[in-house]
């Protein structure tokens, strides 16, 4: 009962409160249209009805949420997967590319932050770098890795693949080198006593002393994998993805199409980063932890 208040009764507040919101402001976005509409066709309408109009326009300015409801429904559940308007087709599309550029973000992660804590040149040269990285946009590197791989012959799920890594390798080398660094020094010095070497030191105290790092920060970066693998569709043109259906819902002003889409990514992201914390809590079972 005390996790029932502590967890549902908040986020179900929290959601309520965005939903009122969504409407008041669709109907206040949607009002002009709707307003041209009823001057053009010499119509008058009340407040209730007005309101109503505006939350059922068919090209909305801001859908209401039961109008992408209800989109993502029938393009979820009633169409064939294999259909080129099924969100699931569509998601297991941006899918297949936001996992390939995740695990190659996530093992390019780890092996930059054992670099990183055991070579101080690399400490001082390359993490400085690495943050850099960051501060660039990414809808300014994704069209130039596109460029670069297909002049080489690579298209496909590989470019998209790298732009996921791109995105996904800072959290795990940043989460990783904390981790790797949580040590104490007096566990350090006992390692020492042992005389254990390098390498014994990290399988056997830095690895296990890195682990719930490890699993937070690729939550973070499953995450942003996925966005990765959706802003490397838009450039591509692509025809299939979860940025595809963004493009195409732009290019003929479906709005509820968009914001579909837009929840159909969500929905994946929440999934993927529910499993990465599956994952990490079955590790730190199986390594002996407690639950909290």
């Amino acid at each position: 009962m005390d996790t029932f208040r502590e967890k549902f009764i908040p986020v179900t507040s929290i959601l309520l409160g965005v939903v009122v919101l969504w409407y008041v402001f669709a109907v206040i976005l949607n009002a002009p249209f709707q307003r041209d509409l009823d001057r053009r066709a010499g119509e008058t309408h009340d407040t209730v009805e007005f309101i109503g109009k505006t939350l059922s326009q068919p090209k909305p300015t801001l859908p209401a949420p039961h109008q992408v409801a209800v989109n993502f429904f029938e393009n979820t559940f009633l169409r064939p997967i294999t259909s080129s308007r099924s969100l699931v087709y569509n998601a297991w599309v941006t899918l297949s590319s936001t996992l390939l550029g995740f695990a190659f973000g996530t093992a390019l992660g780890i092996v930059i932050a054992v670099g990183i804590v055991h070579v101080a040149t690399l400490d001082r040269s390359l993490m400085p770098w690495i943050i850099a990285s960051q501060t660039i946009p990414i809808l300014a590197v994704a069209p130039m890795i596109i460029v670069v791989l297909g002049a080489i012959g690579i298209s496909g799920l590989i470019p998209k693949a790298m732009i996921s890594t791109y995105l996904s390798f800072f959290p795990v080398t940043v989460g990783m080198v904390k981790g790797l660094r949580s040590p104490e020094l007096m566990h350090l010095d006992l390692m020492h006593t042992y005389n254990a070497s390098v390498s014994q030191t990290l399988w056997k105290l830095r690895v296990p002393a890195s682990v719930p790092f490890l699993f937070t920060s690729m939550k973070v970066a499953v995450a942003a994998s996925l966005v990765g693998a959706i802003v490397g569709e838009l450039p591509t043109g692509a025809v299939a993805g979860i940025g595809a259906k963004l493009l195409a819902g732009a290019y003929y002003s479906q709005s509820i199409d968009i914001w579909s889409a837009l929840v159909a990514g969500s929905v994946v992201a929440a999934l993927l980063v529910m499993v990465v914390g599956i994952a990490g809590r079955l590790v730190d079972r199986a390594m002996g932890g407690r639950p909290a």
